[in-house]
């Protein structure tokens, strides 16, 4: 004989609230990932712009030497470069654009050529658009409305600063009441009425970091499943080649914003030349790449500053290659302080420092910069490379790469053979087909 059981109204409405929030959870599981990811793609490049400084500017018709001393008292590694075109007026005034921008890296590059060895004076009166040509054509102007989703695909064609108005409350009334500054060689930072400031791959990438739970599993997958291993683009040079034989890799490197390996015979990483490290040194530079080894040269950059057999040799080769302008404007720098590009306290780290950072990544924060000496204040980085494994997730080299404000993270294998390196415009593009597939 079969039983049949009727539900309560109690029963019914607990089994139908049952139903419904399986239903709902499995709905939403479908749905979150995609509602996330149309509410992260709305944000626009106004939000990434939040805090940032005002650019500190150059005139195109600056020299290389009002560059050179802009740098030295800069804490930023690059100047925006401004053209004014004084035929093209607006309400406020006449029309500006920034052209490029130039690094302490440029300066060095340009004062190594074989001419300018021969007269660096000469050198540092040309106009500072003689530096920035490798560079020119990778900023641009962008609205604060412009999508997120417009500026990676921008940077992913190679811009590298993305130049941004800065907003403000007073910025509509500062326009219609005030006239810009006038632009002078290098303090400037007003330019059409307002100020700017501009975005990097850094930035975005930053910002994509704070969002990572949005791209869930994708950042716990490992870079080499994620094809995020460049093997083919490789900048890198011998131990014992000439420095002035990876000038043209340096430039390339600045342009690319990655770096160049110093490798041995085998293949096996020994060290890089990096523009983040060159950033923080000063123009005597340029004579010891013209002099020195690569292997030399990463001594002579290392962050306590050249060693003082170093500068003799430099010195030494200066004056058998008879290049008196460079030896006097070397000898002219390097008596200028004990230490010519790196402050005392920089030359040793702490205790934690060295317990927290292993050799192969360690970083020292350098002193104040001193007006009267070539000092950086800028943080600088050890002339040993920043590595990962192929197996390393994709979050923790993001986080390694920001940790250490570069733009890229050699790979390498447990015998230290280089595989390849990994960059932020590696990385953008992969976060650029997930939006998609999310979407």
């Amino acid at each position: 004989m079969t039983t049949i059981i009727t539900p309560q109204p109690h029963q019914l409405l607990c089994f139908f609230y049952i139903v419904f929030f399986n239903l709902s959870s499995s709905l939403l599981h479908c749905f979150l990932p995609s509602c996330m990811a149309v509410s992260f793609l709305r944000h626009e490049v106004s939000d990434l712009c939040l805090a940032k400084p005002a650019l500190r500017s150059l005139s195109v018709s600056a020299t290389v030497a009002d560059a050179l001393e802009a740098l030295k008292t800069s804490e930023e590694n690059f100047l925006s470069i401004w053209d004014c075109n004084h035929h093209s007026k607006t309400l406020a005034g006449e029309q500006c654009r920034c052209v490029g921008k130039v690094c302490m890296v440029d300066v060095i590059c340009y004062l190594s050529q074989d001419a300018n060895l021969v007269s660096p004076s000469a050198a540092l009166k040309a106009p500072v658009s003689e530096t920035m040509t490798e560079t020119a054509g990778t900023v641009m102007h962008v609205e604060p409305s412009c999508s997120l989703l417009k500026a990676i695909d921008l940077m992913l064609q190679g811009i590298q600063n993305l130049v941004v108005p800065i907003q403000t409350r007073q910025s509509s009334n500062s326009r219609r009441k005030q006239h810009p500054k006038p632009i002078n060689s290098t303090t400037s930072t007003i330019h059409n009425g307002q100020e700017f400031c501009w975005l990097t791959q850094e930035d975005v990438v930053r910002f994509l970091l704070n969002s990572i739970g949005v791209f869930s599993p994708l950042p716990a997958l490992s870079i080499d499943s994620l094809g995020l291993i460049n093997t083919a683009d490789i900048l890198a040079i011998n131990y014992h080649s000439p420095a002035d034989s990876a000038v043209r890799l340096i430039t390339q490197s600045l342009t690319q914003q990655t770096s160049v390996a110093v490798v041995d015979i085998d293949g096996v990483l020994i060290g890089e030349i990096s523009p983040f490290t060159l950033s923080s040194c000063d123009e005597s530079v340029a004579a010891a790449i013209a002099t020195l080894s690569c292997g030399e040269l990463m001594a002579y950059i290392d962050c306590g500053g050249p060693p003082e057999y170093l500068i003799k040799i430099v010195t030494e080769r200066l004056k058998q290659r008879k290049l008196q302008g460079a030896l006097e404007s070397y000898s002219s720098s390097t008596s200028s302080s004990n230490s010519p590009m790196f402050s005392s306290s920089s030359s040793s780290s702490s205790d934690e420092e060295s317990s927290v950072y292993p050799s192969s990544t360690r970083m020292v924060r350098s002193g104040r910069f001193s007006r009267s000496n070539s000092y950086s204040a800028r943080m600088v980085r050890r002339a040993e490379a920043i590595v990962c494994h192929p197996k390393s997730s994709l979050v923790a080299v993001m986080i390694q790469a920001i940790a250490h404000r570069v733009n890229y993270v050699w790979v390498i294998e447990d015998d230290c053979s280089l595989v390849g390196i990994v960059t932020f415009s590696g990385m953008l593009k992969v976060f650029r087909e997930h939006l998609e597939t999310m979407g």
